[in-house]
């Protein structure tokens, strides 16, 4: 650990790493034309679809946890560079279901190995990702992710 790192709160080591990692996977995906957040969409919809899913796109914000309004930018913009398809579902002629154009796969595998090799380098302190430390790495990041979060606190109350 480094000295600046030493005395750092958590919440500043998590900011930290969310950082480098965004900033590290927006220049590995640039050259196939996205940024982390169009990666992150085109990746998450590809492992859907691998589990014969065709989410809507508010199912695709809840699962990457992105905002539903940033979401549907993002799938017109993948959908206008031609990898992805938007179409109304049939069930709800208010929602939008995304699907991977064949492009969109193609240019997704390849986006999936870039990332892997930067999530090898990433884990590699830890002992790489099949590792004892990163299971359990894993498992603290799942239970902090899902840990419930309320953005209002008591000085909100105590403002208005």
């Amino acid at each position: 650990m480094s000295p600046a790192t030493e005395s750092a709160t958590p919440g500043y080591l998590v900011w930290r790493l969310s950082m480098k990692w965004r900033v590290a996977v927006d220049r590995a995906v640039a050259p196939l034309g996205l940024t982390h957040a169009q990666y992150a969409v085109m990746a998450s919809l590809y492992g859907m679809s691998r589990s014969g899913l065709r989410p809507s796109q508010r199912r695709l914000a809840d699962h990457t946890g992105l905002e539903p309004l940033y979401v549907s930018k993002l799938a017109r913009a993948l959908e206008t560079a031609g990898l992805v398809d938007r179409t109304r579902d049939p069930g709800d002629p208010r929602a939008m279901q995304l699907s991977l154009t064949e492009q969109g796969r193609d240019v997704t595998r390849r986006a999936i190995g870039v990332v892997q090799g930067l999530l090898d380098q990433l884990l590699e302190p830890l002992g790489g990702q099949d590792s004892p430390r990163t299971r359990q790495f894993t498992r603290e990041l799942a239970t902090l992710i899902d840990a419930p979060l309320d953005p209002y606190t008591e000085n909100d109350e105590e403002q208005s």
